[in-house]
């Protein structure tokens, strides 16, 4: 596991959403009930949950565009499911098994652990060419932990090669 690869591309994914999400917010379109992403691409909600009085929202997300992409987790929570507050990515494609620009980490669930911590179940994708030139898709199912903010893969995640 690439525990500091995961923390890069997290930083990376921060730092391309600091330098757009103020000129995404003046957009015209922009909603003011629903939830949206500060910017980028925001696909499936997952691993929704109440934990350490926070109502967790993660969600699907491409950073770097508007348009489906390497997918990561957003993060938001709130205190009364209407206003959220933006938290930083919460996972980010960092392994073998998911990094790819059209792979990542996709759908899943999120838990609370008896020791308190919280657990995400995931489907991580990444391409695999075939003999006949095509490309397909492999999908792990995919661990990490964390405390609500900093969240580590699970080590016991089968590296595919």
């Amino acid at each position: 596991m690439s525990q500091e690869l995961l923390n890069e591309n997290i930083k990376k994914a921060q730092e391309e959403i600091e330098k757009t999400k103020d000129k995404v917010s003046e957009g015209k379109m922009r909603q003011n009930y629903h939830f949206m992403a500060q910017q980028g691409w925001i696909n499936d909600p997952n691993g929704l949950i109440y934990y350490k009085n926070k109502h967790h929202f993660f969600y699907q997300y491409n950073p770097y565009d508007a348009y489906w992409g390497a997918m990561h987790w957003g993060h938001a929570i709130s205190d009364d499911m209407l206003h959220w507050e933006y938290l930083p990515v919460a996972l980010a494609p960092s392994e073998p098994y998911d990094n790819h620009k059209e792979g990542g980490c996709f759908s899943g669930s999120a838990l609370e652990l008896p020791d308190g911590q919280q657990l995400f179940m995931y489907t991580s994708v990444r391409k695999e060419a075939q003999p006949d030139g095509s490309v397909r898709d492999i999908q792990t199912q995919s661990l990490a932990v964390g405390d609500g903010m900093d969240y580590e893969k699970d080590v016991r995640n089968p590296i595919l090669t």
